[in-house]
């Protein structure tokens, strides 16, 4: 089993007839799935998704994969491969077209379709070109068969790449529900045809290798979340992701079951759900779907809502209920299902929203407590049919966190696929096939693209840095007004403190030790107002760590007079 290593270095060029591949994202998180695909000069890229920000990236709007690597080779790229319609697949795309608008995008009508709505929103037209299950289309040097995967979102698909160098199956997400609401199975007849002509590297979806067995049919849910329907005293809202289609039919169909009437929150999910309607992925039955805006007319016990916001996101709809910043006022009595798993990195957020609603008197019901999600994941189980039916020359594990990635490994391993051909790397590790074997060959740089606000990629660690600094640590100005003539003290120290629980009176104590400071500094010879600056910074910083035990930010400032 091959491990990046921290100090790789650039690789050296691809020889000739090889393919090489670099994940700029999706490889040791749950997120910003991306990789590049090079054969003979040439570029495919499959997928662009983005990472949603957690705790510790405060102000962030979303994570993009750093598109440093292809940044000069926009050129090469013959077109980008779209597995389905999530966001950690999809939602970076934007961002890769601003660049160079008229890379083609290749996927399945309804990726296509949810991948426009975002486009549009940025004023791009793509070139699209849309694929089902079975076809095959020439993109440049990369010759590409598309094969049916099941999924939480309908029409996801897995891409096999041949090439003269190679050959490589991409799952993209996906799991083996032998009961899925659509009737789409992931079909293993190809897999196992593909296995047949021969694998030289299996790229599958890690997210689920640590679970044993098998994951639960979609169908086996309807009966919980027919439960909650029938015991209900008043208003069901419903959270999920707003291209959850299948679990968006069930509550529809359990809407009409019971009577009651269905409403959309959040834009993402009305947009979504109207263009999947609009397909005839998402069949809405007759006289269910309502406005929002005409539920004040309703009995509360005949409303449904269905919003976003079930991963605790802050200006997600369900999160603005909690915290009553929203025009549906959440009330004792309410019923809230949140129908989606918790995505590593999110729980504290979620738990929050959780105890949040029933702090206002909602009666929560989540997969923690009932049976109201199915993951969208292939199993342990179903990973292991996966290999024996591939038989794969070489295996890399993608889709997952560092954990998910071993597991995913070890699964392989099991199966018989040789220990030396299963590459177990991080984003930005470049893997070469050469002559049937893959093997890591270097790594390039490969960090995080913030989007904040209206700003992408101007945002660096430091800045993150600060940011943490500030909300956790607090804040301290010192300004100081010197004598040019003299260097003696004219005004000042004039302290302000920001985010200490201490009485301002504190900073009194450190007055002194300013002055004493500057006058030692002055003494020395030093006139410059940043060395000035400096001597506050050091003089302030090793006070209030001794006296406060805080390291807050510190913004000297020195005005020569």
């Amino acid at each position: 089993m091959s491990h990046p290593h921290p100090e790789l270095t650039a690789p050296a060029p691809l020889v000739d007839g090889g393919v090489r591949i670099v994940a700029l994202g999706g490889l040791g998180e749950v997120g910003r799935n991306m990789a590049v695909i090079e054969h003979a000069g040439q570029l495919l890229v499959i997928d662009c998704g983005v990472l949603f920000p957690e705790d510790h990236h405060p102000g962030v709007d979303l994570i993009l994969p750093d598109f440093e690597y292809i940044e000069d080779r926009l050129d090469d790229i013959q077109a980008i491969v779209l597995t389905h319609g999530h966001e950690d697949h999809i939602g970076a795309v934007p961002y890769l077209l601003r660049r160079k608008p008229d890379i083609p995008l290749v996927g399945s009508m309804l990726t296509l379709a949810l991948v426009e709505a975002k486009l549009k929103e940025h004023r791009i037209t793509p070139y699209t070109l849309g694929v089902k299950e079975g076809m095959r289309e020439r993109l440049g040097v990369f010759d590409c068969e598309f094969v049916a995967v099941n999924h939480s979102i309908p029409d996801a698909l897995a891409v096999f790449v041949r090439t003269p160098g190679g050959t490589i199956l991409h799952t993209g997400d996906f799991k083996m529900d032998q009961l899925p609401l659509d009737r789409r199975l992931t079909d293993l007849r190809a897999f196992a045809r593909l296995g047949e002509e021969g694998v030289d590297l299996f790229m599958t979806d890690s997210t689920n290798a640590e679970v044993p067995g098998f994951t639960t049919p979609e169908r086996d849910i309807a009966p919980a979340i027919d439960k909650v329907f029938r015991h209900a005293e008043r208003r069901i809202i419903v959270a999920c992701f707003s291209s959850h289609v299948h679990r968006v039919q069930q509550v529809l169909d359990a809407a009409e079951k019971s009577g009651r009437k269905v409403a959309m929150v959040g834009r993402s999910m009305i947009r979504n759900m109207g263009i999947a309607a609009d397909l005839g992925y998402l069949h809405v039955p007759d006289n269910v779907l309502v406005d929002v805006k005409k539920l004040d007319d309703l009995p509360d016990d005949r409303v449904v809502l269905i919003c976003t916001g079930s991963q605790g996101e802050p200006m997600a709809a369900l999160s603005r209920m909690a915290n009553r910043d929203h025009r549906i006022d959440v009330g004792e009595g309410d019923t809230v299902l949140l129908a989606s798993s918790l995505i590593p990195g999110n729980e504290n957020a979620v738990y929050r929203v959780i105890n949040g609603l029933m702090r206002l008197g909602a009666n929560v019901v989540h997969k923690g407590n009932a049976k109201v999600h199915v993951s969208g994941h292939a199993s342990a189980g179903e990973l292991l049919y996966c290999y024996n039916i591939v038989k794969p020359r070489n295996v890399m594990p993608v889709h997952g966190e560092w954990r998910h990635l071993v597991a995913n490994a070890a699964l392989a391993e099991q199966t018989g696929v040789d220990r030396d051909n299963i590459v177990v790397a991080e984003d930005g590790v470049v893997v070469d096939l050469v002559d049937g074997r893959a093997r890591i060959v270097g790594a390039v740089p490969c960090g995080y693209t913030y989007v904040d606000g209206s700003s992408v990629g101007e945002f660096d660690e430091a800045l993150l840095k600060d940011r943490r600094i500030l909300r956790d640590e607090g804040f301290i100005s010192v300004i100081v007004v010197m004598d040019a003539a003299t260097g003696k003290i004219a005004a000042g120290p004039e302290i302000q403190a920001r985010g200490f629980a201490e009485d301002d009176e504190i900073f009194n104590q450190v007055r002194p030790k300013i002055e004493q400071a500057l006058a030692e500094a002055t003494g020395k010879g030093v006139t410059e107002s940043y060395q000035l600056e400096q001597v506050m910074r050091r003089a302030v910083g090793s006070w209030v760590g001794g006296k406060i035990r805080r390291r807050p930010m510190i913004i000297p400032v020195v005005i020569q007079a």
